[in-house]
């Protein structure tokens, strides 16, 4: 915390990027011609509205130009978010905050009653008076991923790259989200950086705050979001640039018909067998004593046409998991889907006794489990191997 009062105190000589030459809440000619756009217009609220809700619940208004919160918020309330959802951007706004205050930026927020609150799935760039809340509350003390700039519970920036106008006085941030790509600027400089979805990110995800948050930061698409958290802010000059999706229309190879890179989860389990190579197999038997497990891509993907082959042993059960939030978690339950995958011809589901199937419409090959039934008729049934199996 030294080298950060440090920094606070010699920044208050480091004029602020929030220009007076350009009227605040406007957009030059260059930055229409850019692509930017406005998310607040100096004037109203239009285009926000309370977490989870139709509409503006109350907490927030617009005073001299700035959407102000009024301090009335807390950890479990007072979060505006944008109408519009947003996946590829660049994000700045200009900001003040209270002495000893407290609030952040969210992006990727997702909005379900489920969630009740929006950090549990979006990112959050931290705005904090950290030395003056270490004076107010002493003698508790921020943790290193607490502090100001960071990208929270996360990853930490440069302390030696920020400067910090302050308190009362205005600042400038920018979050860039490029394609899993992101940046965190205060002032004009890059004070942090990294690459979402790697192991290292999985990793810091699974160890920290966020270990049981197990759809944080998975969601490409979301809400922008403000956070009153019990302190005055202010906020001015919010504009955001959208950026292209990089992959669309790429194809990516998932499999390199050697080994498991890419891959994460029951790693255990699956594998390739030398005598076939090319082919990944799933072995129960390595699995322990309840077997199988899920084997999650570590790269997530929004939209994509997804095609594979596959076949099942007889009796075999598996499934294809849309979406899935933890590679911990049981696909059929968790995943925003899963793609039913079972010889449903086999022994095991048929009632020989009574002349029928045990399966319910939703649970044959090709169903959404749990949801839409397959049609079954035009499911093609094809021979892969020594098994009864399935190629599709």
């Amino acid at each position: 915390m030294k080298k950060i009062i440090t920094i606070i105190a010699a920044s208050a000589m480091v004029a602020g990027l929030a220009s007076c030459e350009q009227k605040p809440n406007t957009l030059s000619s260059a930055e229409k011609a850019e692509g930017w756009q406005l998310l607040f217009d100096g004037e109203t609220l239009n285009g926000w509205r309370s977490f989870n809700a139709p509409e503006l619940l109350g907490g927030w208004s617009v005073v001299d130009g700035c959407i102000q919160a009024s301090g009335e918020g807390g950890d479990a309330s007072g979060y505006i978010v944008t109408d519009k959802k947003y996946s590829n951007f660049e994000l700045v706004w200009d900001w003040k905050l209270t002495y000893a205050g407290n609030s952040g930026m969210l992006y990727h927020v997702v909005e379900h009653p489920k969630f009740s609150v929006p950090y549990v799935t979006g990112p959050e760039y931290q705005l904090i008076d950290s030395e003056g809340w270490e004076e107010k509350y002493a003698p508790a003390k921020l943790a290193d991923w607490q502090n100001i700039g960071v990208d929270y519970a996360m990853h930490l920036p440069d302390y030696e790259k920020m400067h910090i106008n302050p308190v009362g006085e205005w600042n400038s941030s920018k979050i860039v989200y490029d394609n899993g790509h992101v940046e965190h600027w205060l002032n004009g400089e890059k004070i942090l950086e990294f690459e979402a979805y790697t192991k290292d990110w999985f990793a810091k995800k699974a160890s920290g705050k966020w270990g049981t948050a197990t759809e944080y930061g998975l969601a490409h698409t979301g809400v922008i979001c403000l956070q009153d958290h019990g302190d005055p802010a202010s906020f001015r000059n919010i504009k955001i640039k959208e950026l292209p999706e990089k992959r669309a229309g790429q194809k990516v190879s998932l499999f390199n018909g050697k080994d498991l890179t890419g891959w994460m989860g029951a790693t255990k389990t699956y594998g390739v067998d030398p005598k076939e190579p090319g082919v990944l197999q799933c072995f129960p038997d390595r699995g322990g004593k309840d077997g199988g497990g899920n084997l999650c891509t570590e790269k997530t993907f929004r939209n994509f046409v997804l095609r594979f082959e596959f076949c099942l042993p007889t009796n075999g059960n598996n499934g294809l998991g849309i979406r899935m939030p933890n590679a911990d978690k049981d696909a059929a339950y968790n995943a925003m889907c899963e793609l039913q995958l079972l010889d449903d011809g086999g022994s095991a589901y048929y009632d020989a006794k009574n002349k029928k199937d045990k399966l319910k419409p939703y649970q044959y090959t090709g169903s959404v489990y749990g949801v839409f039934p397959s049609l079954r008729d035009n499911v093609d049934k094809q021979i892969w191997g020594k098994d009864k199996n399935f190629a599709g």
